[in-house]
């Protein structure tokens, strides 16, 4: 069953390819969605996907590449959009 969160990751994770890695990470777990840098230095992200896949793209995003640092992850659900279809 499809299911969609909505992700804040907050620490170092701007400036260190965090977006790019992620964006790599939802297509290998075949998520869609949307991700952002937001003003406050964190990294706005929206997913969807099959359930354990979409678990395991929220692992990598709680890890992100070797050279960033999570500090802090926010997840909340919300709504499957049945528009979305890729991850940009």
């Amino acid at each position: 069953m499809k299911k969609a969160v909505s992700i804040k990751v907050s620490g170092r994770v701007q400036k260190v390819a965090y977006r790019h890695y992620a964006r790599l990470a939802a297509q290998d777990y075949k998520i869609a969605g949307k991700i952002e840098n937001c003003p406050d230095g964190s990294v706005y992200i929206e997913a969807q996907g099959e359930e354990n896949n979409l678990q395991d793209f929220i692992d990598y995003c709680k890890q992100g590449p070797s050279w960033a640092r999570v500090d802090n992850i926010e997840i909340l659900p919300i709504e499957v959009r049945e528009d979305l279809t890729e991850f940009n």
